[in-house]
């Protein structure tokens, strides 16, 4: 297979330069990054608690998706920085065997109990040797990072989170190496076989460009320690698909989730989305898919969602819609669905089904918690997130609430296990957010009302039902004088779930709900009758049926307490 993807590396070259219109001999421009909502420093309000939510009577044994989605799309991600989730040695710093001994808080792998997280994959931030705390620099990508363990302990790790249900996927850094990485170091040499893995000019133009020892300027889009691959150039291509086939043969992860895949290529002044970033991609696409046919990756490509689809499904098998999760944040906020219903009407409309990623906050953005206005407003942007389709990612802490703001460090501080902390017997390397001592996980896991079992209700669900993973969306209209309530429906087979969301601080009872429903088989003449499984208790029989046809003038639940989520099954 060596020869086989020698060729294939060789031969993408003739494929990319076709796609390109020029070639990058001077710096090209910088454009606009995109734009960032502003930060709300609104202290949350305590005053307000939700209603308990409860899980009635699920099925114990999940049922299964379709044939056509990929196991990813069975899956609900969990984001883990290792040095910040559980230190196992005393050093301060967090490390594989520490992540091993924290397991079974995602899923213990019995699907009987209740008391873990159901996360069936995680996202390991990079794991790969790296002189920085972040890791987003690489110098060996063959090499676990000592601070973080051996390849023994990968092992472990791999081995039992397997055994629990749980896929690992890690992030794999292409656009870039770190400045120590011996290739960069070898290619300072204007005469070494090197020199051509990096972008160089003598009289650059434009940003990004940076002097090295030589004399000569290097490109390096976010960092003079993190200088830009050529991908003109095959041998490099060749070189990362070796390490593509190292991570998923040798150490056998289940894929990668890649990083600034947007930033491959420069034409000219367009230094993103260019058309020979997505030929090189196919091809890596092709390649990687060969090597390990149910491989997963995500990638990372922030912009717009009518330009992040054109990445999927050939180019990546899922990305991040950064749009869709900056417009659940703001409805949350605001308490106003306007802004989630148009980025999830056109998310339905523009990617194949289910074939993107959800997330509310990540390593690169602050916190959800302190965006919002008021603890409850987490609750709902969680609903919001989770009972939509696609595969979600929850960044780690946020089930508990985690606060952090910009810089990066304060949003990559220890996660918050216990009320003396939890995370290191020494000192830790970055402080803990100050109110770890009353928002951790042993507080929260006893609280019912907790954000952190709002987050256990919603993903067990999602576990237990397909047409929560799987299920094709459909909006429901709901009053225009009402704008709190943000209503859908998650259908598949015979089973339709009606998903209602009060975004406000008040209770809501004077409104109406109607829907068509597609055609789903359900024959026109039958009537549903309606099951709550998640959302505060209520009386028995309080849930009106509906025709299959679908519904006009509805109103399900009498009053809708204020931050509540309603989920209603209705079947034959």
């Amino acid at each position: 297979m060596g020869r086989r993807r020698s060729i294939l590396a060789q031969s993408l070259l003739a494929l990319i330069l076709s796609a390109c219109t020029s070639t990058v001999a001077t710096a090209p421009a910088a454009s606009p990054s995109p734009s960032r909502a502003p930060s709300v420093t609104v202290a949350p309000d305590p005053s307000v608690v939700p209603d308990p939510t409860v899980t009635l009577s699920p099925p114990v044994t999940p049922t299964a998706i379709p044939a056509t989605y990929g196991w990813w799309n069975d899956a609900v991600f969990y984001e883990i920085f290792v040095r910040s989730f559980s230190d196992s040695t005393g050093d301060g710093i967090g490390d594989l065997p520490g992540l091993i001994e924290k397991l079974d808080y995602l899923n213990d792998g019995d699907p009987t109990t209740t008391s873990d997280r159901g996360v069936t994959g995680i996202w390991l931030m990079p794991v790969a040797q790296s002189p920085s705390y972040h890791g987003y620099d690489v110098v060996d990508y063959k090499a676990i990072d000592d601070e973080y363990g051996t390849r023994d302990d990968f092992a472990r790790l791999l081995d039992e989170a397997h055994k629990r249900g749980i896929k690992v996927i890690v992030d794999l850094v292409m656009n870039h190496t770190s400045s120590q990485h011996p290739w960069f170091v070898e290619a300072q040499d204007p005469n070494s076989s090197k020199h051509d893995w990096y972008l160089w000019s003598a009289a650059p133009e434009g940003p990004h460009w940076h002097e090295a020892e030589n004399g000569l300027q290097y490109y390096g889009f976010f960092s003079p320690d993190m200088p830009d691959l050529n991908y003109n150039n095959p041998a490099v291509t060749e070189a990362m698909f070796d390490v593509v086939t190292f991570w998923l043969e040798e150490m056998g992860v289940d894929g990668f989730r890649l990083d600034a895949i947007k930033h491959l290529f420069e034409e000219g002044r367009r230094i993103e989305h260019v058309p020979a970033t997505y030929a090189w991609l196919e091809q890596f696409y092709t390649f990687y898919k060969d090597v390990k046919r149910d491989a997963f990756t995500v990638g990372e490509s922030w912009g717009e969602t009518s330009i992040v689809a054109g990445y999927v499904p050939d180019k990546v098998d899922v990305a991040f819609e950064f749009t869709m999760a900056e417009a659940m944040i703001q409805s949350a906020l605001t308490e106003d669905r306007e802004q989630v219903e148009r980025a999830q009407v056109r998310v339905d409309e523009i990617y194949p089904p289910g074939q993107f990623a959800s997330f509310l906050a990540n390593h690169d953005q602050d916190r959800t918690h302190s965006r919002m206005l008021r603890e409850q407003q987490a609750y709902t942007a969680a609903s919001m997130q989770l009972l939509y389709p696609g595969v979600p990612f929850i960044y780690y802490g946020e089930e508990i609430g985690m606060q952090g703001r910009k810089p990066d460090e304060n949003i990559r501080r220890p996660m918050q296990w216990t009320s003396e902390g939890g995370f290191t017997t020494g000192e830790p390397w970055n402080d803990p957010f100050e109110d770890f001592a009353e928002r951790n996980v042993a507080l929260q896991d006893e609280d019912q009302t907790s954000l952190l079992n709002h987050y256990r209700g919603l993903i067990r669900l999602r576990n237990t039902y397909a047409a929560l993973r799987t299920g094709y969306w459909q909006l429901v209209t709901a009053p225009e004088d009402k704008p709190s309530i943000y209503s859908f429906v998650r259908a598949l087979g015979g089973e339709r779930f009606l998903v209602l969301i009060n975004l406000d601080k008040e209770p809501v009872s004077d409104y109406t709900l109607d829907l068509e429903f597609q055609d789903d088989g359900i024959p026109s003449n039958a009537k549903l009758q309606g099951e709550l499984v998640f959302g505060p208790a209520i009386s028995p029989g309080d849930l009106p049926p509906i025709q299959a046809t679908g519904f006009t003038g509805y109103q399900p639940i009498g009053t809708l307490p204020p931050y509540s989520t309603f989920v209603i099954r209705f079947a034959p």
